[in-house]
């Protein structure tokens, strides 16, 4: 189990999130900063949700094929069990974790771990996504990161989904959804334009 830390001498970890609309390149940023960190030869961690299987069972994957190797959780408390030793933790799809997330980044961040955090802000109907906004509160670090629109060039800050489906998670990707920026958001909203071709 989780052991709580010895503040006598203890260096401080924080929080570093990353976030953004689809295809912006958080998870690019995430490997990233992880290889960045194992360059260093500091000891790391990736963690993915296990519902998240769109490009692999196990490594996180972004969108240019970029890989590193992760551990699928299912429950955000059972980061806990791999951490023994590890000076960086990485999160991806922080979106599709449990409530209890920033909790157990905060926790982290106080054992002395620098915990670096991807996900969406926003879901496909532009509202705060999950966990996100409450690690926003908490983090030291923000970085938010944008895609183009391929409507009119602006930057992109929403998940538009081209699809019809009206849960909230729905895995996909350019075949469901785009970003766009808030003006093309908002006109898809009321005409449901479609990409050019």
């Amino acid at each position: 189990m989780f052991l709580e830390p010895n503040f006598r001498g203890q260096r401080s970890g924080w929080i570093e999130v990353i976030c953004g609309s689809m295809f912006s390149g958080k998870t690019e940023e995430l490997i990233r900063r992880i290889k960045r960190a194992k360059f260093a030869n500091q000891r790391i961690q990736i963690f993915k949700p296990t519902k998240d299987n769109r490009y692999d069972e196990t490594a996180v994957v972004s969108h240019n094929e970029n890989a590193i190797p992760s551990i699928p959780v299912t429950e955000s408390e059972e980061i806990y069990n791999h951490v023994d030793e590890v000076t960086v933790v990485g999160i991806d799809e922080a979106q599709f974790f449990d409530a209890n997330l920033p909790l157990v980044c905060q926790k982290l961040a106080v054992k002395g771990i620098r915990v670096i955090v991807a996900g969406l802000d926003m879901d496909f109907r532009g509202v705060p996504f999950g966990p996100i906004p409450d690690l926003l509160a908490v983090a030291e670090y923000i970085t938010k990161v944008h895609a183009i629109c391929p409507h009119c060039g602006s930057l992109a800050t929403h998940s538009y989904r081209l699809s019809a489906e009206t849960e909230t998670v729905v895995l996909g990707e350019k075949d469901k959804y785009e970003p766009r920026c808030r003006i093309c958001y908002e006109m898809g909203q009321i005409l449901d334009f479609r990409p050019h071709k």
